[in-house]
């Protein structure tokens, strides 16, 4: 098991108090903005937007997205829930000592993320996060759930499992209001509305196979987390009351 896997394997009783010490800087510096146009995946797969490079310049931010920037599978992939990605930084070090057959295939962009920072985690940053950047407003509204295409596009077939065991995933924004974004621009928060629920602490629950039908419950009518996340927790909140006979 790579040592990232081991990051989140916390009791999930002792979250609270770990959690309330997080705090993401005030400031955080957007050091890289990437856009990517359809590819076929591995040059000769079905068509992908997770091939991404460097933008330059400023680039119109707008409710479905940065404008330039592709996805193929609009069902899983983008749309105003999922309108930009941000991955840490700093965790692609740690990628690259867990499968060192291809270090230097893990440098900012190669998960195909939008926005790259250091600073910002998902124990520093909370669901419904508001974040002014350059002159747009965007607000974190899920973690990013990685697909088959991770893998595929590192030839690692199991990174994306490995990817959600660890919670090392990123997340996604929804954007509030339109506006230019660059590289070199800062995240100024504006609001935290739940400061108890970090993103860490919702993959907590959901790797959790034994996850309290409180958390459970709680984590489904969160009203800043997607839609198809709360549907996630709803459903095995069902699951869990079938099987033990409760309505």
């Amino acid at each position: 098991m790579p040592d990232s896997v081991a990051h989140y394997t916390r009791n999930i009783d002792h979250a609270d108090n770990h959690f309330s010490r997080s705090a993401a800087p005030p400031v955080t510096r957007l050091d890289a903005l990437f856009t990517g146009a359809l590819e076929a995946l591995d040059g000769v797969g079905d068509p992908t937007g997770i091939y991404k490079t460097p933008a330059r310049g400023t680039l119109r931010l707008e409710t479905d997205g940065l404008v330039g920037d592709r996805q193929a599978d609009r069902r899983h992939h983008g749309g105003p829930e999922r309108a930009v990605s941000h991955y840490p930084a700093e965790f692609y070090p740690d990628w690259a000592r867990s499968f060192p057959r291809t270090p230097d295939a893990f440098a900012p962009g190669a998960f195909g993320e939008n926005l790259s920072t250091a600073g910002m985690t998902e124990d520093s940053v909370c669901i419904g996060d508001i974040y002014r950047l350059g002159s747009a407003t965007i607000q974190i509204s899920q973690p990013r759930s990685p697909c088959w295409k991770v893998s595929r596009r590192m030839g690692l077939r199991e990174l994306a499992v490995h990817m959600a065991d660890s919670g090392r995933c990123g997340w996604l924004y929804r954007v509030l209001t339109p506006g230019e974004v660059q590289t070199g621009d800062h995240f100024q928060r504006q609001a935290r509305p739940r400061p108890e629920w970090p993103l860490a602490r919702l993959w907590l629950i959901r790797n959790d196979e034994q996850a309290m039908p409180e958390l459970l419950q709680a984590a489904a009518v969160l009203p800043e987390l997607s839609e198809n996340w709360r549907g996630l927790f709803a459903n095995r909140l069902r699951n869990l009351r079938r099987r033990s006979g409760r309505p």
